[in-house]
């Protein structure tokens, strides 16, 4: 069953603020506690608002969650991750239950602990900003861009152990990368799970580090890559380069890299959707008898026919002139055409007027 929006599981706006995630948290944790609902989906309520209020109380994860939805967060963080950090103890104990962690609750009411296992890091993602031209938004192009990222060691093969040798077994946790801190209180068992602090959550020990690397089973590389901006994209548009961001750590899957587009401003045009707008001047005798005038476009020098009798801020259109949209079509170029009215006149040219006023009066 597909995820609900958080926002919605909290019945929130996106604009909300931190107190009022943590209010309507407190409100929806008391009506849906196991503790005290015994409905047959009471629990799983619980365990959705709980994990929308752990994602949308943390500025990181909530902003990545705003950009990507569900699957950004399921990129970056593990299920564990989501929950780490979090503080539960103020709230459970604001509505009567005194429980000192998530993993508390689990094992409270939920049959078991929560998945805490010890698993490789993903990368973390990247994020290149791109300068293009509305001309490269026109026809599309591919680019080449320089990406400083770590990678996994080529020596070492990101174990961070010296070749020849292996990480060995953390004899703290058994190499289970945590450990736990067990408390019985009359008939609840309350169990807290941590990260070892010897192993720093890994479950090995590098005795002997990469020399290369020194240990960190990654080194800072310049990679070339090239990006293929297509036709039409927007500004501000991100493309994903999957697994072009940071290595992950032992067999942890590398990052993304989002290249995010940043378009230009024109010295002639400006972008509206998938239309251009150009803005030309022709004098009153052009306005009044028509003229034909030169008008540049996105692929070459074009020619506008101007009716006579045009009025200033006239806007003619160019079928086809604009940028290229997801349809396969293009956008129209928009021409707004302005009369200008001379400021200085000479002796010659106020008599041509002045016969030519009387005439149309």
């Amino acid at each position: 069953m597909a995820k609900r929006d958080y926002y919605e599981v909290l019945d929130i706006n996106k604009n909300a603020t931190k107190e009022e995630i943590k209010s309507s948290y407190r409100k929806l944790a008391l009506q849906y506690h196991p503790d005290r609902n015994k409905s047959p989906d009471a629990e799983e309520r619980f365990k959705e608002i709980s994990e929308a209020y752990a994602v949308l109380s943390d500025d990181e994860k909530r902003r990545q969650y705003d950009s990507f939805g569900h699957e950004g967060i399921g990129a970056r963080y593990s299920y564990d991750d989501i929950f780490r950090g979090v503080n539960f103890e103020d709230i459970f104990r604001d509505i009567g239950f005194g429980f000192g962690g998530f993993e508390t609750i689990f094992e409270s009411f939920f049959g078991g602990r929560p998945r805490y296992e010890r698993a490789e890091a993903r990368g973390a993602d990247l994020q290149y900003d791109l300068e293009i031209t509305l001309e490269d938004v026109y026809k599309g192009k591919n680019i080449e861009i320089q990406v400083p990222r770590n990678e996994k060691c080529d020596s070492c093969q990101g174990s961070g152990a010296k070749s020849g040798t292996s990480p060995q077994e953390c004899s703290k946790c058994h190499g289970s990368g945590q450990v736990e801190l067990t408390k019985i209180t009359g008939f609840a068992r309350f169990v807290q799970i941590t990260p070892c602090d010897r192993c720093r959550g890994k479950g090995t020990i590098i005795e002997t580090p990469c020399p290369r690397c020194e240990g960190a089973g990654v080194i800072r590389k310049t990679r070339t890559l090239n990006v293929r901006i297509p036709p039409g994209i927007e500004d501000g548009q991100s493309l994903v380069l999957r697994g072009e961001g940071e290595a992950g750590s032992e067999e942890g899957p590398a990052g993304d890299l989002f290249v995010i587009a940043h378009v230009k401003p024109h010295k002639l045009f400006r972008r509206r959707g998938d239309a251009i707008l150009y803005e030309t001047s022709i004098n009153i005798a052009e306005a009044s008898l028509g003229t034909e005038i030169p008008v540049p476009t996105l692929e070459s020098q074009g020619k506008l026919k101007i009716p006579s009798g045009t009025q200033s801020g006239t806007i003619f259109r160019l079928k086809g002139k604009g940028v290229p949209n997801l349809d396969g079509g293009k956008g129209d170029e928009l021409v707004k055409v302005n009369v200008k009215i001379p400021t200085k006149l000479t002796a010659h040219q106020k008599k041509i007027l002045q016969e030519l006023s009387k005439e149309l009066s």
